[in-house]
């Protein structure tokens, strides 16, 4: 089955970046998006950005088009969230999914 681990979540200024990671192991990536979420405190958790494994289309939540990009590396079967432009609403514990798997999630606090 497949595992997901988040990391390179931190505190950031306002306009400043972060790359987060999300590695998948223990199964076989194919035709699923992998997708990152978000949850903050007293929130629903909500979509962000996804990329289909088997093409590469990416999809992306209106809040963060233009500011955040997501990407993967197949060898290393990782999928990589830049974030840029960073704002205090991103402040969330931001979360990867594959199917019906979710990793533990990695803070991210965007201080103004």
């Amino acid at each position: 089955q497949v595992q997901l681990v988040e990391s390179g979540g931190g505190l950031v200024q306002a306009g400043g970046s972060l790359r987060l990671s999300c590695a998948a192991s223990g199964g076989t990536l194919s035709s699923y998006m992998l997708g990152w979420f978000r949850q903050a405190p007293g929130k629903e958790r909500e979509f962000v950005a996804a990329i289909r494994w088997s093409d590469d289309n990416t999809y992306y939540a209106d809040s963060v088009k233009g500011r955040f990009t997501i990407s993967r590396d197949n060898a290393k079967k990782t999928v990589y969230l830049q974030m840029n432009t960073l704002k205090p609403e991103d402040t969330a514990v931001y979360y990867c999914n594959y199917a019906d798997k979710w990793g533990q999630g990695t803070q991210v606090t965007v201080s103004s």
